[in-house]
Parts: structure tokens; C-alpha cells; sequence
């Protein structure tokens, strides 16, 4: 009985004993932290804050810290360490840059070579269809082309044609001849022409005086049977085609160009045309037609340029290249393509400010040469693109259109594509930044329509929608109070 008790007297000596030890290591602690603290805020100085801004409301901002509408505290907003007023969309660790392989180009003015690079395919050149009809109804006896792409050569018997009318029409004209007319010989031999005859069949007719039962149709030029419409034996009338005959002398490319480029299109133009069936080889044609509509299957505009082709090489429906060279555009500023984020419903870039910061600019773009892109605005000559892992870095600065609006008044993003103007020193305003085009000043009503809304369980902000108007950019000292006095308000119980 008494070994056990001074048992439990040792433990808790030693329970005693710890727990004098960790109560007095803690407090050791506690002091080494709050001297370590307070060299810290020694050394290093204190920041001023710009102006404080919601956190979930980017347009609301106060020169005091507070509340926002929604009950949340203020975000201060800090100088960098190049002077700059403005925050930036994204900031990213250095080292976490390099590892994202991010790469960036400088946004270059100069002198750009718009050379405009298309597809395209052969066809016929239609100005050489010829469409062979009959003047008179009858049979096809017989047929000297059976089907469609048979070469023909100028003089070659296409059919063969067997018809009442046109036997009639020549023994008509050998009466005219045997009665000696020459009025009524001029007659019969103008209705033959009519109904088809050459003037050397008419002359064969004057020599032999014998009425054939069949007339034949003789190819009046070379070319290729594009369309065959009959077959022989078939019964044919003057509204018939029996055959379209087309030229291979000459053919047409077909390009397709984006409509973007249409501007920088002129009849004349000289194109360089490359074949994947002829590799090394080129032609070159000129532009002799631009249509003047869009396709509404492809969506673009279709360019007709005229080639040579004697020796034949050349065959519809072959793919084609087709290089534009058009006139060079002279102090244009431009990036490279990859640079470019095209979406349904804007076009920007991310612009690299440097130590892992990036900005989210809108474009205007402009004509396309190769693999680089003029801008017409939002851009100036100098500055730094991301070309690589700009995806990544937009979809972390999550910007929809609304604030791309309003990502324009940013220093990164130049409104004219030319020089920035300098900022003018009237309208600083006690460090907040008032410079925005839009910038205005929330009233007292405006204050109390927020904090209604802040109250309301189904207000706009809860179903995450976002209500501010663009121009409601910067809340007054008095706004910031009020809203501070509402949100102690509530924390009362």
C-alpha cells in the first residue's frame, strides 16, 4: 500500500515537471516571435496603401480600409516597386515562370510585308465553254464521243444527226439552185445556216446535188468534252444539250482568301501558284476577278487568277498554293500570331510588365502577313507579349468581356498603339487613382442602394451576377464610413 502511493506521487511530480517545462518554453517562444517581429517591422519600412477595393468588386474601391457592399473587408491596394498605380492581373512566382516555359517577343513597329497565303484548286476557264445544241429536232444515228473528259480536236465529227427538217431545208435549197433565183438561192442557203450548216457543207451540197439522210456537227475548236448529255440513238430537241466543250489552253485557280485580307486584294495582282503534284515548280498568273460576294459555306471570298497551261499539266479540281504579294505597310505595329487570343468575342494578349506580373490587353487587329499580326490598337512598340503558356496565364486572370472594357485604362494597355501621354499631375487625388475616363463619385443613395442589396438574401451579388455599372468606379471617404457604421451595425448582437 505505501510502495504504491509514493508510486503515484513520482508521476505526478513528474507530470508537474513537464508541464512547468513546455509552459515556460512557450513563453520563450512567444518573446524570441515578438522580438523577431519587431526587428522585422524595423527594417522593413511601412507601405502605403493606394486605395482599398472589394475583393468580389473590382469596381469599388475607398480611400479608407472598410466593408464592401457584400460585407467583406477590404483589399488594400499597394504601389509596386516600379512606381506603378496600377495592379496587374496576374502575379506569378518568377521561378514558378520559368518553369511554365512561359516566352515572350516584343511587340515590333516597322515596316510590314503583307503577303497573303491562300489555297485554291483548278477549274475550267470559262470563257472557252462551248454548249453544242441541235437547231432542229431528230435522232442521234450516231455518236463520235462516248463519254465525259474524251479530248477533241478542232474538225473532229462529234454526232451524227438524222432530221426531216434539215433534209427538207436542203432539198429546198436545190430547187433554189435549179430555178436560177439568186434571190431565192441567198434565201434557202441563209435557212440552212440557220438549222446548223457549215459553209463548207452548203458548198458539198452545191457540188454533189445529193440530199443525205444524216447531217453531221463537227467540233469548231480543240478542248475536252466537260458535259455529255446524250447518248446514241437518244431523241434530241433544240432545246437539248447534247455536249459542253471546254479549253485546256488556258484554266482558272480558284482561291479561297479570308475576307479580313479583302482589302489588300486588286485586279492585277501577281500570283505565285505551286502544285503538290509538280513539287519544286511554280506558275505565275495575275488576278482577274474578284467576286463580289462571301461564300456562305466557307466563309471567305473567291479570287480568280488566270494561268497558261499549253502543255495541258494543268487539270480541274488540283489543289493549288497561291502566294499574294501585296504592297507593304509602312510604321505598323504587329506581334507574332501565336501571341494572338481570339475568342467568340474579343481578341487579346497578355502583356509581361516584368518580376511575374502580367496584364490581360483587348486588341484591335489588323491584316495578317505570315506568321505575324498587325495591331491597330492596344499595343505600343517595346513592350513584351507572352507567345507561350498565355492560355494558362488568362485563364488564371479570368477576365470576361466587361473587364476587358475596363482593362483599357491600364498602363499596359496602350489605347492608340503610339506613344503613352504622361499623367497629369492635377489629378492625383491623395494617392487614389482618379485617372480613368469613367471615374465617378458614389453618393449617399447610391451607398444605401448597395447596402440594401448587401442585406437582400436573393440580391444580384448572391447569384453571382455582377450589377455594378462601369462607370461606378470609386466610392467617397463619407460612402467608405457609412458602409463601415452598417457592417458594426450588424456585428452587434
Amino acid at each position: 500500500m505505501k510502495k504504491s502511493r509514493l508510486i503515484l506521487l513520482a508521476l505526478i511530480a513528474v507530470s508537474l515537471a513537464l508541464v512547468a517545462g513546455y509552459l515556460l518554453g512557450k513563453r520563450g517562444h512567444t518573446a524570441a516571435s515578438t522580438d523577431q517581429a519587431a526587428a522585422s517591422e524595423i527594417a522593413t519600412p511601412e507601405r502605403k496603401a493606394l486605395y482599398w477595393k472589394a475583393p468580389m468588386d473590382p469596381n469599388f474601391r475607398s480611400d479608407k480600409p472598410g466593408k464592401s457592399p457584400m460585407g467583406m473587408d477590404l483589399v488594400p491596394v499597394y504601389a509596386d516597386g516600379s512606381g506603378s498605380s496600377e495592379s496587374s492581373d496576374v502575379r506569378i512566382d518568377p521561378a514558378v515562370v520559368n518553369n511554365l516555359g512561359v516566352r515572350t517577343a516584343e511587340v515590333m513597329r516597322g515596316s510590314l510585308a503583307n503577303r497573303i497565303e491562300a489555297v485554291g484548286y483548278v477549274g475550267y476557264d470559262e470563257d472557252t465553254l462551248t454548249s453544242i445544241n441541235t437547231r432542229a429536232e431528230g435522232w442521234v444515228e450516231k455518236l463520235a464521243v462516248k463519254s465525259v473528259g474524251d479530248p477533241v480536236r478542232k474538225g473532229q465529227l462529234l454526232y451524227a444527226l438524222f432530221s426531216p427538217k434539215l433534209a427538207t431545208a436542203e432539198r429546198e435549197y436545190l430547187t433554189a439552185l435549179a430555178s436560177g433565183s439568186q434571190s431565192l438561192i441567198a434565201t434557202s442557203r441563209e435557212r440552212m445556216r440557220s438549222f446548223g450548216f457549215s459553209n463548207a457543207q452548203i458548198e458539198q451540197l452545191s457540188r454533189t446535188r445529193k440530199v443525205g439522210n444524216r447531217v453531221a456537227r463537227y467540233a469548231a475548236s480543240t478542248g475536252v468534252v466537260m458535259k455529255l448529255g446524250v447518248s446514241e440513238g437518244a431523241w434530241v430537241m433544240p432545246a437539248t444539250q447534247v455536249m459542253q466543250l471546254a479549253n485546256l489552253d488556258t484554266v482558272w485557280v480558284l482561291v479561297e482568301v479570308d475576307p479580313a485580307n479583302t482589302a489588300l486584294l486588286h485586279k492585277g495582282q501577281v500570283a505565285d501558284v505551286t502544285f503538290d503534284a509538280f513539287a519544286g515548280e511554280s506558275w505565275q498568273g495575275t488576278v482577274d476577278y474578284i467576286y463580289p460576294d462571301v461564300s456562305a459555306m466557307t466563309r471567305t471570298v473567291k479570287v480568280r487568277v488566270r494561268l497558261p497551261n499549253p502543255d495541258r499539266r494543268l487539270q480541274p479540281n488540283m489543289y493549288a498554293h497561291v502566294g499574294l504579294q501585296t504592297a507593304a505597310q509602312n510604321d505598323t505595329v504587329y506581334i507574332p500570331a501565336l501571341a494572338l487570343i481570339e475568342t467568340g468575342q474579343s481578341k487579346r494578349v497578355v502583356v509581361a510588365q516584368g518580376d511575374g506580373r502580367f496584364d490581360v490587353c483587348p486588341v484591335q487587329t489588323g491584316a495578317t502577313s505570315g506568321d505575324q499580326v498587325e495591331i491597330r490598337k492596344g499595343l505600343r512598340a517595346g513592350q513584351r507579349v507572352v507567345t507561350s503558356a498565355q492560355f494558362m496565364i488568362d485563364s488564371e486572370a479570368n477576365i470576361d468581356a466587361a473587364t476587358l472594357r475596363l482593362s483599357a485604362g491600364k498602363s499596359a494597355c496602350d489605347e492608340t498603339s503610339g506613344p503613352v501621354a504622361e499623367p497629369d499631375d492635377s489629378s492625383d487625388m491623395s494617392g487614389m487613382d482618379m485617372s480613368g475616363p469613367h471615374a465617378a463619385t458614389h453618393t449617399a443613395d447610391d451607398t444605401r442602394k448597395d447596402e440594401s442589396e448587401a442585406a437582400s438574401p436573393h440580391s444580384a451579388h448572391d447569384m453571382g451576377m455582377d450589377m455594378t455599372e462601369p462607370d461606378a468606379t470609386m466610392h467617397t471617404e463619407d460612402d467608405s464610413e457609412t458602409v463601415n457604421d452598417h457592417s458594426a451595425h450588424e456585428m452587434q448582437p
